[in-house]
């Protein structure tokens, strides 16, 4: 779909709305350059724009797939195709949205055709148009002031992704544990997110070396805010990953906390039932119906003694058992 059509020259617009494609393409013998903006064509609307502006087609074929890299190739002529990764942070979702524009720049037009999740390209264009000394240097002027916008984009990204990593990390260096899934999934976004500005860098710095002097000032600038936000994000990453060791350091201690209480349980469970051993086996012995037990358990002393001595003299023995095995725990302990 055309977003804008128009035709620049010593630094204005030359019409008030978009034109015909058409019309708009065949003013470039007149001097000055057409700004052509589509959002998200299909592949006949492109091979539209490629007869009428004569790309090559591995070109318009690159700007139809999906880049994980930005990087700028040279093709027939004078022709260059720039592919930059722009990226949006959801508030709502607590995530990073990539989007993808693709530059065709040459000193007679310049065509942005943007894919997904992209920035908003009307502004650079308002804030150009605004500039007259900007626009008289022609497409490159144009370059720039798309590059300064995605970058601009990058910088509540960056601020977004800095506010969960400040929250997971207070949270896990307080010792309470994260679930390892959010670490994951933030660090991956982090990483997708240095691909999109990272390889930037060397696209910036070729385009500044083509540029015109008065413009690398403003190139280098756009420069200076893409090296901030990857010093950011690499930062990011690398906290990341001391997070996730911390967290997984913190799930180990919790694992042990729980292996502790179960094994203090498991001691107490045997301790009763060691204790219960011994009296149940008395008083199932002196339940059996012999005729000795019979005739020789007949009354209260007999009782006490086979009885309640068989019941306390078990327990006596165990429990000095016990107490020896803890003593001999204690003393093993600290050596």
């Amino acid at each position: 779909m055309i977003i804008d059509c128009a035709h620049y020259q010593d630094g204005r617009r030359t019409d008030e709305r978009g034109m015909p494609l058409e019309e708009v393409a065949a003013r470039r013998g007149e001097g000055g350059f057409v700004w052509l903006g589509l959002y998200e064509p299909d592949k006949a609307e492109l091979d539209h724009v490629r007869e009428v502006f004569g790309l090559h087609e591995l070109a318009v074929e690159d700007a139809l797939s999906e880049h994980m890299r930005p990087k700028i190739e040279r093709y027939d002529g004078e022709v260059q195709l720039v592919i930059l990764r722009t990226a949006r942070y959801d508030d709502d979702a607590e995530e990073v949205e990539f989007g993808e524009i693709s530059v065709f720049l040459s000193p007679s037009f310049v065509i942005t055709v943007r894919q997904g999740v992209a920035s908003e390209l009307r502004g650079a264009r308002q804030r150009l148009e605004q500039r007259p000394e900007l626009l008289a240097f022609g497409s490159a002027a144009a370059l720039w002031a798309i590059l300064d916008q995605v970058v601009d984009g990058y910088g509540p990204v960056v601020t977004g992704l800095e506010r969960d990593v400040d929250q997971i990390e207070a949270t896990v260096f307080s010792g309470a544990a994260t679930p390892t899934e959010r670490i994951y999934s933030l660090r991956s976004e982090a990483t997708d997110f240095y691909r999109a500005v990272h390889p930037l860098l060397p696209v910036i710095a070729s385009v500044e070396r083509l540029a015109d002097k008065k413009l690398r000032h403003y190139l280098r600038d756009v420069q200076d805010h893409l090296l901030l936000a990857d010093e950011e994000v690499a930062a990011q990453r690398d906290l990341l990953g001391t997070i996730l060791e911390a967290n997984m350091a913190v799930i180990s201690v919790e694992q042990t906390r729980i292996s502790i209480r179960q094994n203090s349980t498991i001691e107490q469970l045997t301790i009763l039932a060691t204790i219960f051993l011994p009296l149940t086996f008395v008083t199932g012995f002196f339940g059996q119906n012999f005729g000795w037990l019979v005739r020789n358990v007949d009354g209260p002393a007999e009782f006490v003694i086979y009885g309640i001595g068989g019941l306390v003299i078990p327990l006596v023995l165990l429990f000095t058992w016990l107490r020896r095995a803890r003593r001999a725990r204690g003393a093993a302990g600290p050596a």
